[in-house]
């Protein structure tokens, strides 16, 4: 379960770029940078990014590459789903749509993972007999 802290941090990360990218587009357009920096949702969002960085080492050390990277495409659902949220986005039905396709996806990668490595166990046993 550790890798869905990936999802969930980077979902933190993008909202806090948007408070912050929201907050210095209301500064003078020659200190945006300046104000964008100063912002504590830019500081947020760059220690969301290092402590995310932080897990996802971990994540890999205990996933195959393979399994990790495609669970972490979970992020774009919780983003569609926090900017509809927080922000009043609209959600329309492509939106929905691609969300369960990439629910459903991750769902045959999980699956297909366990059983692989089922059968893979199995088929060691059975040689080892």
């Amino acid at each position: 379960m550790t890798w869905l802290t990936i999802p969930v941090l980077n979902t933190l990360q993008q909202l806090f770029l948007k408070l912050g990218a929201d907050a210095a587009s209301s500064a003078a357009s020659s200190g945006w940078f300046g104000s964008l920096l100063a912002s504590p949702w830019f500081t947020a969002a760059v220690v969301a990014e290092i402590v995310c960085f932080i897990v996802w080492m971990t994540v890999l050390s205990e996933l195959d590459l393979s399994l990790a990277f495609p669970l972490s495409a979970t992020s774009y659902v919780f983003v569609m789903l926090v900017a509809w949220i927080v922000f009043g986005e609209r959600l329309e039905l492509k939106n929905l749509v691609g969300s369960l396709v990439i629910l459903c996806g991750i769902w045959c990668l999980m699956t297909a993972s366990r059983s692989t490595t089922s059968n893979d166990y199995s088929s060691t046993e059975t040689s080892r007999r």
